[in-house]
């Protein structure tokens, strides 16, 4: 009789991954179905190795390289491909195609469980079987999206493939359309979503995590029939519909996108717990774990040897134990939040300052909240933010950014924190900053800013090094899914619904409220670029919304860059091109990643590979 077999991970007791065998006898060091499924133990330890396996873009996430294995560089972030921020990239080609995600064998995983745990449904109450066939299909449906995101058309498998019961032929399945991927994730959903109970354990599907990250997958399908249709690259891969979607078939995924965030309604809220503080109230929704705006987050511990390294790389070694910095929010993100900074008076001449924290009097709380300026505090240190001295300033700040500065002759610049001016005077001011700006490498500021979403303020110093970060990573939260609900319901013309969601996340952020009446579809999308700055969201963003080659295009992103006028004795700002005048260009081919090489060459019926690869 075949059996299908499990191996014992000894790293991780209790958890068991797949493998085929044909045996008459089972050898004492393998699992069989009846040890896995016969228990709840079992089924829950399995579950847990398709929890492990789900492409979450985390802390640890990169869009290149190691993709979704552990590393400490955290500043490798999509953010910094795109205009987020500026970081260790040096263009969007760096990150753009990929690193062969292809996750057939957890998909298998998926398939083993749907065919195995009903015949042994005998053995638990049935709402319990239906819960774990409903997190089955939640972790398929999430496999399957992370994939139709990247290649577009992908093979869809619904059974558990066999070799040698197989033939090779029969193993090598073709490429099925795009559209009908995104169709089998949204159905694979709805099965997740009537199966599964309303509450789950922490870091687990329930209904709700379903409908939330249908409400994602679905946007993303009917914005690549709208946006897809117009702007895009010929070839055979897009003849066959193995890339694109239909542009008639948008508003029945933008429809499905809606009803799904619908379903959330009165079962989520955005954390308020911090109010009357907006500021700390925004900070602290991204380190509570007992968030009510928490829909599916992942832990870390410790312990269990999980730890990231989020507060060691994202501020400076001035302010952490270990690690550096190298990703950094540029001006253009944070002038979404409310537009130009107060920088210049009216006659053009920038405005002087007694201090630098000066600047963040009357912005945004939660602007404040997503990213620390220039004075700002953390762990009892200030982001002594300082780019050089003036020794006089006169003119306007369009004339010192123009081609013949006129105050060039009296600017300072320094590579080194314990250079003063006046040189060799004991008294004399620092010339830069202890976190920047500088003129050596980049683990200081290159934009006057530092990333403080997800930063542990609570957390000593001394325990911000490598690997001893804990905060959860948000997956899925309210926030992202009133987001959700506002695009579709704009791209289905109901304004009245889009403006109330986006009010209900600008009441909690401190920001003006939108009027339905001026409303627009970029009103929505930039609502989204500031909620959702740094949580992984906006590299896909502007792929979906088919802009990122009008974005990038070329581009160069501009710094906040303090100076101290020495003869005043106070502060200017200047908004300049970020010292590295990195330049950033999308080609139109990266909206799809090519399937990956290795693939290709064990299957050809993959082919034709996306369009321009």
């Amino acid at each position: 009789m075949k059996k299908i077999l499990y191996i014992l991970s000894i790293a991780f007791a209790g958890t068991y991954f797949a493998a085929c065998h044909s045996l008459d006898l089972a050898p004492l060091n393998v699992i069989q179905d009846k040890d896995v499924f016969n228990s709840e133990a079992g089924v829950t330890a399995y579950m847990a190795t398709l929890y492990r396996a789900l492409p979450i873009e985390d802390f640890f996430y990169k869009p290149e390289g190691s993709g979704f294995g552990r590393d400490w560089q955290q500043f490798y972030h999509p953010g910094a491909l795109c205009g987020e921020l500026c970081g260790p990239y040096g263009g969007t080609g760096d990150g753009a195609q990929g690193f062969g995600y292809w996750p057939y064998d957890n998909i298998r995983t998926v398939n083993y469980l749907l065919e195995n745990l009903p015949a042994n449904a005998k053995n638990f109450d049935q709402t319990k079987v239906n819960g774990w066939l409903g997190e089955a299909y939640f972790c398929r449906a999430y496999f399957y999206f992370a994939m139709a995101k990247r290649y577009g058309g992908i093979p869809i498998i619904k059974q558990v493939q066999n070799y040698p019961a197989q033939s090779i032929e029969d193993l090598q399945v073709h490429r099925d359309k795009e559209e009908d991927v995104w169709k089998f994730i949204g159905s694979d959903l709805d099965s997740a979503y009537l199966l599964m109970p309303e509450t789950s354990v922490r870091g687990r599907a329930n209904r709700y995590v379903a409908a939330a990250l249908k409400s994602r997958a679905m946007l993303y399908a009917g914005c690549i029939a709208k946006y897809g249709s117009v702007n895009y690259v010929a070839g055979d891969a897009r003849n066959q519909g193995l890339v694109g979607i239909p542009a008639a078939d948008a508003n029945g995924f933008f429809q499905q996108a809606f009803d799904a965030a619908k379903l959330l309604e009165g079962k989520y809220d955005l954390y308020k717990k911090g109010y009357p503080d907006k500021v700390k109230n925004y900070v602290d929704a991204f380190l509570d774990p007992s968030s009510v705006e928490n829909i599916l987050v992942k832990d870390y511990s410790l312990t269990t040897n999980t730890a990231h390294s989020w507060d060691a790389t994202m501020t400076c070694r001035y302010m952490t134990a270990d690690g550096l910095s190298r990703a950094y929010p540029t001006m253009e993100l944070v002038e979404r939040f409310g537009g130009a900074l107060p920088l210049t008076n009216a006659d053009g001449t920038p405005r002087r300052f007694n201090t630098t924290a000066e600047l963040m009097q009357g912005l945004q709380p939660r602007l404040l909240a997503t990213i620390y300026f220039p004075g700002a505090t953390l762990r009892g240190r200030t982001f002594d933010v300082q780019r050089g001295i003036y020794k006089h300033f006169t003119g306007t700040a369009a004339a010192e950014l123009g081609t013949n500065p006129p105050n060039a002759q009296d600017r300072i610049l320094s590579g080194s924190t314990a250079q003063l001016y006046p040189e060799n005077d004991p008294n004399g001011i620092r010339v830069i900053g202890f976190t920047g700006v500088w003129t050596g490498g980049d683990e200081l500021t290159r934009t006057g800013f530092y990333v403080r979403k997800y930063v542990d303020y609570n957390r000593d110093q001394s325990a911000c090094g490598l690997y001893m970060s804990t905060q959860s990573w948000i997956d899925m939260r309210y926030g992202e899914v009133l987001l959700n609900r506002a695009e579709a319901a704009m791209e289905l013309g109901n304004k009245t619904d889009a403006t109330a969601s986006i009010n209900l996340l600008r009441d909690r952020a401190g920001a003006p409220a939108a009027n339905e009446a001026t409303i627009t579809i970029d009103t929505v999308r930039n609502e989204r670029l500031i909620e959702l700055a740094f949580e992984k969201h906006t590299w896909w963003d502007l792929r979906r919304w088919r802009i990122a080659d009008k974005l990038l295009d070329n581009t160069k992103y501009h710094a906040l860059l303090p100076y101290y006028v020495y003869d005043e004795k106070k502060y200017i700002f200047l908004r300049e091109v970020e010292p590295y005048q990195r330049s950033y260009t999308f080609d139109k081919k990266w909206y799809y990643e090519p399937i990956p090489g290795g693939e290709l060459g064990k299957n050809p019926n993959l082919y034709p590979n996306n369009p321009n690869y």
